[in-house]
């Protein structure tokens, strides 16, 4: 243990704070002081704290605790999106942030894939009818649609949107995508992907549509009930970046409206819904309860970049992944 560096955390819990099993990684490079504890001895602390350690979303970084915590370095975040932070108000207080990028690359990739395969093969309502104790006999008509050979639309063609262009290569779709910056001639061949510059174009001929961008000013509502109805009346919404991504009254309207076939979504706004809320209730929504990142393999690799990130900023070192003003 390192009696030197104390970082600050959420609590311990195993849905909503940080789970013990990397607790106790944490621990064996740091003090950890949870945020109750820090709230009953901040006199006593505050001087001491110079990691806070962001895990879904908590503790909350306002200006009262920043202020608070005079030898803070880093905050580091456990995922790639940082969107909840205020950054602006973060980086004045002289502070920097980091978070954990290409650890969770393959794992949201993958949960892209399931999330298609699962709608376009009505993956749940068949569990449903197999499940079913009415159950009797199984439908002869009960038809999705297939993957392979279609058209997938990739919308942010970062890191996981790459990986989610090579798993669609060995299904052999048609891989489309749009992007604020075109791929390298060489990188598009290898997945056998076709620049749309405008999104429209994709929207238009894409059986599948996949979001993979950050959530920004720029990407807020960036699908909305114009770019929906551009869609084919066949296809299919997925959604692996951000719920804020898409306008979700405009998706209720379409689904419900038949203007698309489904959507696949990890992501909602807010997270979870209300529990009245239609897109909970739609026979042609996939839902699931944003775990693109879930897996053990993707947490110790985000953990172990958290750990870096944090030990370079205390020692004065370039930190790997810092999130740098814009």
């Amino acid at each position: 243990m390192n009696d030197q560096v104390h970082v600050l955390a959420s609590e311990l819990n195993e849905t909503e704070g940080i789970p013990e099993q990397y607790a106790e990684i944490i621990k064996k490079r740091f003090n950890i002081i949870y945020y109750e504890e820090f709230l009953k001895k901040k006199e006593e602390l505050a001087n001491k704290i110079q990691v806070i350690f962001e895990w879904e979303r908590s503790p909350t970084i306002d200006e009262n605790l920043l202020r608070s915590l005079p030898q803070l370095k880093v905050i580091v975040n456990h995922g790639v999106g940082v969107d909840h932070l205020n950054l602006p108000l973060i980086y004045s207080f002289g502070v920097k942030v980091a978070n954990t990028p290409h650890a969770v690359d393959n794992a949201t990739a993958e949960m892209g894939m399931a999330l298609m395969l699962a709608s376009a093969r009505n993956i749940l309502e068949g569990q449903k009818i197999a499940t079913s104790p009415d159950t009797k006999s199984y439908p002869l008509n009960w038809y999705g649609v297939e993957v392979t050979e279609a058209t997938l639309g990739i919308i942010g063609m970062g890191r996981i949107g790459y990986k989610v262009a090579q798993r669609a290569k060995g299904f052999d779709m048609k891989i489309l995508y749009h992007n604020r910056k075109r791929r390298t001639e060489e990188e598009e061949k290898l997945v056998g992907a076709c620049y749309c510059a405008k999104i429209d174009d994709l929207l238009q001929e894409s059986d599948f549509v996949m979001l993979v961008v950050s959530l920004t000013p720029q990407t807020c509502k960036l699908i909305g009930e114009r770019e929906l109805s551009l869609m084919k009346p066949t296809a299919t919404l997925i959604n692996i970046s951000r719920g804020g991504v898409v306008d979700q009254d405009a998706l209720v309207k379409v689904l419900q409206n038949g203007v698309i076939r489904a959507a696949a979504l990890d992501v909602t706004d807010p997270e979870p819904l209300p529990r009245d809320h239609p897109l909970l209730h739609l026979p042609n929504v996939t839902l699931t309860p944003h775990f693109g990142t879930a897996t053990d393999k993707t947490n110790n690799k985000m953990l172990e970049r958290m750990i870096e990130n944090a030990l370079a900023a205390v020692r004065g070192l370039p930190v790997p992944d810092e999130v740098l003003p814009s």
